[in-house]
């Protein structure tokens, strides 16, 4: 097989694909695993530490939104709403982690979204399902977010070198 050098390092279709696959399976795995604390008041959900992923492919910004829509189909049971959201929210904070990455900001960054995107737009429908006040949910939800954004950037540290 004679691979030409300028092949090397980009990414197929079908390799492209089976990454996306394997990112929302995984994705839907972790969030089942970990649902017990995931969907609780302060819902740690490690899941969201993969959005740090967009990062070094951003082509995942799609399949990670996917993979919470999943998550919240069969773990949420808030309805159609938080189903949708969930897909809003997947698509926003893994777009900016891929914007962060792409104006070569300090990794420290990609806390940022991965804490504050859930916690600050998931609130917006939560606090009218649930009728609890928005700054409780916000704050509740963006404590929860603070392990899955530090595992999220210590994750892409272990991987962007490697990948």
């Amino acid at each position: 097989m004679n691979i030409k050098p300028s092949a090397i390092g980009k990414e197929t279709i079908t390799k492209k694909i089976a990454i996306s696959g394997v990112t929302v399976g995984i994705y839907v795995i972790l969030m089942y695993l970990t649902q017990g604390f995931a969907f609780g008041q302060y819902q740690i959900r490690i899941a969201t530490s993969f959005y740090c992923l967009s990062g070094i492919y951003p082509f995942l910004i799609l399949p990670l939104a996917v993979g919470n829509m999943i998550s919240n189909i069969f773990m949420g049971g808030l309805g159609i709403f938080d189903i949708l959201g969930g897909f809003i929210v997947g698509l926003v904070t893994a777009g900016i982690v891929a914007l962060i990455k792409g104006f070569k900001l300090n990794d420290w960054f990609i806390v940022i979204p991965i804490i504050f995107g859930p916690g600050l737009i998931v609130p917006i429908w939560l606090s009218v399902i649930l009728n609890i006040p928005y700054k409780i949910l916000a704050a509740s939800l963006c404590i929860g977010q603070i392990i899955p954004g530090i595992v999220g950037v210590i994750l892409f540290k272990q991987l962007k070198n490697r990948i």
